[in-house]
């Protein structure tokens, strides 16, 4: 088994005319899940792989890869700078990237969201932009990706702002009841609470609508580090209640180096760029300058218009699918992978057992003597099986724990199979027997 890839082409047709119902709701047209495959080149492939590695990079549809391209061959100019009919299709381009940006995740004003080299810049720029006093305390939990906490450390080092962080519950969910407690304690002295709306971790949805109403009691304001959210949940800052929303376009299916920061617009107008130079001043002299309005204010420089050309191609692309509706397909091959190896020796699946709580992420805590980053090659070479290895960036929640072994994350999206599932499944568990017999 471990020598040849499964008929995946075989599989998949009779996976959809059997659940084909089920995958997506009537939103643009009912969408068959072959089709939505095949806008996909890697998938087209005689022997498509099974790729499981979304948390960190959903896989590019042709209409992206397409209108990258086109930009490159048919208007590389600079938008919202040269007003010659290049640069007025760029610039163009640049506002309707920004409005399906806005309507995405349901802000109602385009000028709050700026463009960002992804997730980690948009957090850089809330906790830099801001001022702040020693003692100002800033609360994240013990699960965050690096970029939601090596900002605040650093403004612990630099600025003498106290970080907190919230333990989890026993079964890695956010503590709601903690957390109130907390809030409570610190009053006042609460000035921000930093927390990722989906763990790349486990996948677990933090309640951030709850979290916003405790937060703002106190006074403290609330950012959200929408990374692992943006792709696969219906998003409504009104509804949310956060003050800041960050988001990483390569994980919605669009180019590398393309990300978004939504903030409230008193927020933005009172916020310093951290990268300053071009586009974000209104004017300047050689004693000084004023800011631009933002969101210009927080794009400095050139911007990556072919990424933005991506963006709104991906946007457009993601519009026309059911969030809901590929939630509840990611769950279901959560399941199954889930299901599949929770019982192998020397595996532990991180989070809640319900895979309904934990999205399309099934990571998987190996013991010592299973090597995460050899089982990851294994199962590429042998199988066309592909998947994260090591601490997915979130060295923090591994080291208080104290676990010597690393983590093995399956992560899924809309085109995920259950073929690609099954194969998963047997591959890995083949692996990890062969090396507990050892």
């Amino acid at each position: 088994m471990l020598n040849a890839y499964p008929e995946s082409i075989d599989l998949c047709v009779m996976w959809i005319e059997y659940d084909r119902q089920r995958l997506f709701g009537q939103q643009g047209g009912l969408v068959m899940m072959l089709n939505r495959r095949e806008d996909f080149p890697l998938l087209r492939d005689d022997v498509a792989p099974a790729y499981l590695d979304n948390a960190c990079v959903t896989l590019k549809p042709d209409a992206v890869i397409q209108a990258v391209n086109d930009y490159y061959t048919m208007r590389p100019a600079c938008g919202g700078r040269s007003v010659h009919r290049l640069g007025t299709s760029v610039s163009q381009t640049m506002a309707s990237t920004r409005r399906l940006l806005a309507q995405h995740i349901g802000a109602r004003d385009v000028n709050e969201v700026a463009f960002m080299k992804n997730a980690t810049h948009a957090l850089n720029q809330v906790a830099q932009g801001l001022s702040w006093n020693k003692g100002d305390v800033i609360l994240t939990t013990d699960k965050e990706h690096n970029s939601n906490l090596i900002p605040w450390l650093e403004l612990e080092r630099t600025h003498g702002v106290d970080h907190r962080v919230l333990p989890s519950t026993e079964e890695n969910t956010f503590d709601l009841e903690g957390f109130e407690a907390t809030c409570a304690e610190l009053d006042e002295r609460l000035k921000m609470v930093s927390v990722g709306h989906v763990s790349n971790l486990d996948g677990v949805t933090a309640p951030v609508k709850d979290i916003a109403r405790i937060a703002h009691d106190h006074g403290a304001l609330v950012c959200v580090d929408g990374a692992q959210s943006a792709p696969h949940l219906p998003i409504n800052i009104d509804d949310l209640g956060a003050d800041f929303f960050a988001c990483s376009i390569h994980k919605m299916m669009g180019p590398s180096g393309m990300g978004a920061l939504w903030g409230r617009m008193d927020l933005l107008e009172t916020m310093h760029p951290v990268l300053t130079g071009g586009h974000t001043v209104a004017t300047s002299t050689y004693e000084g300058m004023q800011w631009a309005a933002p969101p210009a204010r927080f794009e400095a420089g050139l911007g990556h218009y072919a990424g933005i050309v991506g963006t709104e191609a991906a946007l457009t692309y993601l519009s026309e699918l059911n969030l809901d509706d590929v939630h509840e397909h990611e769950v279901k091959i959560n399941r199954i992978m889930s299901e599949g190896i929770r019982d192998l020796e020397g595996v532990r699946i991180i989070g809640p057992e319900d895979a309904s709580l934990r999205g399309g992420i099934c990571s998987i805590l190996l013991d010592e003597h299973l090597p995460s980053h050899d089982l990851a090659i294994l199962l590429d070479e042998a199988a066309g099986v592909m998947v994260r290895s090591g601490r997915h960036c979130v060295h923090s929640w591994f080291e208080d724990r104290d676990v010597s072994g690393d983590s093995l994350r399956a992560s899924a999206y809309f085109y995920t199979s259950e073929e690609d599932a099954h194969r998963f499944v047997d591959v890995f568990s083949e692996a990890v027997n062969a090396f507990n017999a050892a």
